[in-house]
C-alpha cells in the first residue's frame, strides 16, 4: 500500500492542532465539531477535519 498520499494530502502540517488547541480541545474533538457544522467554518478547515477524520482510521487500523 502506497502511503505517499498522506505526505502530499498534508499542506500545513499542524495546522489543524494548533486551531484545536487554540479552541482548548483536541484534534478529534475539533474535527467532530467542523464536520457537524461546516457553514460555520471555512473550507479549508473542513477538508483539515476530513483529513483528520480519515487519519485518524487509518491509525486505529493500523494498531489492530
Amino acid at each position: 500500500m502506497d502511503h505517499k498520499w498522506i505526505k502530499d494530502a498534508i499542506k500545513r502540517p499542524g495546522a489543524f492542532t494548533k486551531k484545536a488547541k487554540a479552541r482548548g480541545m483536541d484534534v478529534k474533538e475539533f474535527a467532530s465539531k467542523v464536520t457537524a457544522n461546516p457553514d460555520k467554518y471555512d473550507t479549508r478547515t473542513v477538508r483539515q477535519a476530513n483529513l483528520a477524520k480519515t487519519l485518524s482510521k487509518l491509525r486505529k487500523r493500523k494498531k489492530k
